[in-house]
């Protein structure tokens, strides 16, 4: 997978905002906010592909994390940036 064009992460008032560029990306109904280890994996993810074991990955080498917790914490956080339509394939 790899993230749509048009959307980068900010930091906003101490906050991680998904902010989208582009007509064709804005939706006022929500906003998306990322935790700190969601806002590095999008950080070490964006621009490129990648699956959900590179993310696994890259939160156990910077985290304290069992591969376990790590998979199951990134199966939530992909299936919500698939959900959000942050990402394609």
């Amino acid at each position: 997978m790899k993230i749509k064009k048009g959307f980068e992460v900010r930091n906003v008032c101490g906050e991680n905002i998904v902010i989208a560029h582009g007509v064709e990306n804005i939706d006022f109904t929500k906003v998306i906010t990322l935790n700190e280890s969601a806002a590095y994996i999008w950080k070490k993810v964006e621009g490129k592909d990648f699956t959900e074991e590179n993310m696994v990955d890259i939160l156990m080498d910077e985290y304290e994390v069992d591969k376990e917790q790590a998979l199951a914490d990134v199966k939530k956080l992909a299936a919500s940036w698939v959900e959000a339509g942050l990402v394609e394939y």
